[in-house]
């Protein structure tokens, strides 16, 4: 297979959507020598804040010398971006010759796309000689394919209501399925400060023997007067506190990853990771904000990052939604920040319809300039002009947005992020 024809045999992957249930991974990961038993593991689930944690625990330890594996999904704009070492992604020739090799047992029973780029990602680790891989689950925890591993942390970043129809309608039950990632005697780190599902995780900890280290501001680096005495390289409030949460994990593994003081404050400075607050410069002075909020908890933080950043700013709102996502509660939430809305559909037969957003839209800013656009290319250029322009609602859509800016390279196979809503 070329590189072409591997992303096509991908996308015939993702037709059996999503298998929650460890068998197949764990017969597949078998027959590849079982690469997930040489590597260390950091282990991260959560609603929200897992992806920038990694991307903080990723840089302190590559900081700090290690060699570091980075699993991460789902992908902006390139398939490679979901299995880096040392955050240069897998080539395209490593991804066809991987692929091609777990193919030969794949083809024995279904396997979905999510279960083969989870054991395909532990092959190449293993076989990069990795010192630590920071690996972030998926859809849940406690069934999830990245959850044949035994790390040497569990963290879980926080708690809130997402992806409903599959890991429950109350934050306890959703803590429930995240908390299945740990494991007896392994410590567990947590910000997660929602009651119920604080007392689900404690509860976890406690039957599996697994040490709990609850991370609440003021927290170690942070000043009494609950700021950070260390600037995270990605901006807002909730950033501090995953920052938090990157800095005890660190703390407490450092009798197996020792990692200094210097090492740590450089690596969380440092950190990058695209589509979440980030504030790009554009021509003549004026700004963009690339955030992927999807769901209410990541929209309550875009919000609140934009008062403390740009208060009292014109702005410019992009706004497109899955249909699977509380995508009313989302645009009223929204709406009212901005003085003018582009609505889009998102690039997925997933994608909430333009004209049911801008109904709850001008419900909840009927003073607000909207209009409806036919996708991301004809938004941009709608919004060319204006001095901030806010690009949300949707990781697909930032992708999208960051792939016709110029701003990651593409490959084309930004819809293997979509698995739908079937199940195998």
């Amino acid at each position: 297979m070329n590189y072409a024809e591997t992303l096509s045999y991908l996308y015939g992957l993702s037709l059996f959507g999503a298998h929650f249930g460890l068998a197949t991974t764990e017969a597949l990961a078998a027959m590849m020598g079982n690469p997930h038993q040489h590597l260390r593991f950091i282990h991260v689930a959560g609603t929200n804040g897992k992806g920038s944690t990694c991307a903080m625990l990723e840089a302190v330890y590559r900081e700090a010398g290690f060699r570091v594996g980075l699993y991460t999904s789902p992908h902006l704009a390139c398939f490679r971006e979901r299995i880096q070492v040392n955050r240069f992604c897998i080539s395209e020739q490593e991804l066809v010759r991987l692929a091609t090799l777990l193919r030969k047992a794949a083809d024995e029973r279904p396997v979905t796309l999510f279960e083969f780029t989870t054991v395909m990602a532990m092959r190449y680790f293993a076989e990069q000689n990795c010192d630590i891989v920071i690996w972030e689950a998926g859809l849940g925890g406690r069934l999830d394919a990245t959850n044949i591993v035994m790390p040497l942390a569990s963290v879980i970043t926080n708690i809130a209501l997402d992806h409903q129809q599959w890991l429950g309608d109350t934050t306890a039950k959703i803590a429930r399925e995240k908390a299945g990632i740990i494991k007896p005697g392994i410590p567990v780190i947590t910000v997660v400060d929602d009651a119920p599902a604080l007392a689900v995780i404690k509860e976890e900890a406690l039957r599996k023997g697994s040490p709990l280290i609850q991370v609440e501001p003021p927290a170690p680096g942070w000043a009494s007067d609950g700021t950070p005495s260390f600037d995270p390289g990605l901006a807002g409030q909730h950033q501090r506190r995953n920052a938090a949460a990157a800095r005890a994990t660190v703390e407490a593994l450092q009798g197996v990853l020792p990692v200094t003081e210097s090492a740590l404050r450089r690596g969380l400075a440092g950190v990058q990771w695209p589509g979440r607050f980030q504030i790009v410069p554009m021509p003549n002075g004026k700004r963009m904000v690339l955030d992927g909020a999807h769901n209410l908890a990541g929209v309550e933080a875009l919000a609140l990052a934009l008062n403390d950043f740009f208060p009292g700013q014109n702005k410019t709102l992009i706004l497109g939604v899955l249909e699977d996502k509380d995508w009313a509660p989302i645009c009223h939430r929204l709406a009212p920040l901005a003085s003018r809305l582009i609505v889009v559909p998102v690039a997925s037969p997933r994608s909430a319809k333009p004209e049911d957003l801008a109904r709850e839209c001008l419900a909840a800013n009927p003073l607000a300039m909207l209009c409806c656009a036919e996708g991301m290319a004809e938004a941009l250029a709608k919004a060319a002009g204006d001095e901030l322009v806010i690009v949300a609602g949707s990781l697909y859509l930032v992708g999208e947005a960051m792939e016709i800016l110029g701003l990651l390279p593409g490959d084309g196979a930004r819809s293997l992020n979509d698995w739908g809503n079937r199940k195998a």
